[in-house]
């Protein structure tokens, strides 16, 4: 048995400190008449840090898991139940055919740039491709990070590197009611992820990366590679019994396998290549499969032009947007022929000798 090693965590907050926090969100001086109000608030929320009371709602797990008597987070069991309805929607094929369109850009007219991006106007050509009978178009922007009031995706905690049990799927880190880590987005991202066919990702290119609201979202969805589906098998976050399973064997489930993908990644100047390659890669890991070599786009808007004509520059590209339209139509037909029992890749049969 590998040993849980210790000693990183900060001190808890003082009380004095967690006050000066507490009270962040109330600088405007139009909450003032409400100080005692906020004080009554401030002590219950203060109890709740001290005695980490991480899930408040709590019931027995029930028929199903490992330890039926183990008391699960209500939350957690209500995301739970959306994605295994989401997961039997997505293998009924009665049901209508469901691609998921990802905004990844920050930006929008909404909030401080003051105006649309291009991506956003990419992704609009490519739901225009998906406007057919039995065919359902969800669209993710997840720009509303930057614009939507207390709007969050919470940073993965790296759960995965101590041990892969201890990441639970869907994700159990959140919320987390006595740090104030709650609202998070990812419940309902997790959800229409599973429900979807065919995902599309349309992303700009930040520093040769993917933008934020990419990232924070990717690394949410490493439970969706492996992820453990039962977290009363280690009694919600303990290490040691995590590691304990992990060293007997685990079989790295793929919850989001089988879905098709394409991708339309843009630049300015230098890294919309490394960045579609890794978001393939990443996909590929996952168990999702690409729509062929024309769902996978990359290209500069602009190159080393001004940024305020970037738009134009767009509006010039007749042939960039013919380019995204056939990365809708190469996932449509890929996911038709996904949902008629005929998509095959020649390695689909092939074990993997070190799953991951």
């Amino acid at each position: 048995m590998t040993s849980v090693r210790k000693g990183q965590a900060s001190e808890p907050m003082s009380r004095e400190a967690f006050h000066a926090r507490f009270m962040l969100p109330f600088f405007d001086p139009a909450f003032a008449p409400e100080r005692e109000a906020l004080e009554r608030l401030e002590d219950i929320a203060w109890k709740a840090y001290k005695e980490g009371r991480k899930a408040p709602v709590t019931r027995k797990a029930g028929e199903g898991f490992a330890d039926p008597e183990y008391e699960l987070s209500v939350e957690w069991l209500e995301t739970r139940a959306r994605l295994r309805k989401a997961q039997d929607a997505w293998s009924d094929s009665a049901t209508p055919s469901r691609v998921l369109l990802i905004n990844a850009s920050p930006r929008n007219d909404g909030t401080c740039p003051g105006e649309m991006s291009k991506t956003w106007r990419m992704l609009q050509l490519a739901k225009s491709e998906f406007e057919v009978p039995g065919l359902e178009c969800d669209v993710l922007d997840l720009s509303q990070l930057t614009s939507d009031y207390a709007r969050r995706i919470h940073p993965c905690k790296g759960c995965v590197s101590t041990a892969m049990p201890l990441c639970h799927w869907p994700c159990s880190c959140y919320p987390n009611h006595s740090l104030n880590q709650t609202g998070d987005w990812m419940n309902e991202i997790y959800e229409r992820w599973v429900a979807a066919h065919g995902i599309i990702i349309f992303t700009p290119t930040h520093w040769y990366q993917a933008t934020s609201p990419l990232k924070l979202m990717m690394d949410r969805l490493v439970c969706a590679d492996g992820g453990n589906p039962d977290p009363t098998t280690t009694h919600g976050k303990h290490p040691e019994e995590a590691k304990s399973i992990e060293m007997k064997g685990w079989d790295y489930p793929k919850h989001l396998a089988g879905r098709v993908y394409g991708l339309v990644v843009h630049g300015d100047v230098a890294g919309v290549e490394d960045l579609r390659r890794n978001l393939s890669d990443w996909l590929d890991w996952m168990g999702l499969v690409d729509a062929g070599a024309r769902a996978r786009l990359d290209r500069y808007v602009g190159y080393y032009a001004p940024y305020a004509t970037s738009h134009e520059a767009l509006d010039a590209d007749s042939d960039m947007q013919k380019e995204v339209r056939n990365v809708a139509h190469a996932v449509a037909d890929s996911v038709a022929l996904l949902r008629a029992g005929k998509l095959e890749t020649p390695d689909q049969k092939l074990k993997q000798p070190r799953p991951k």
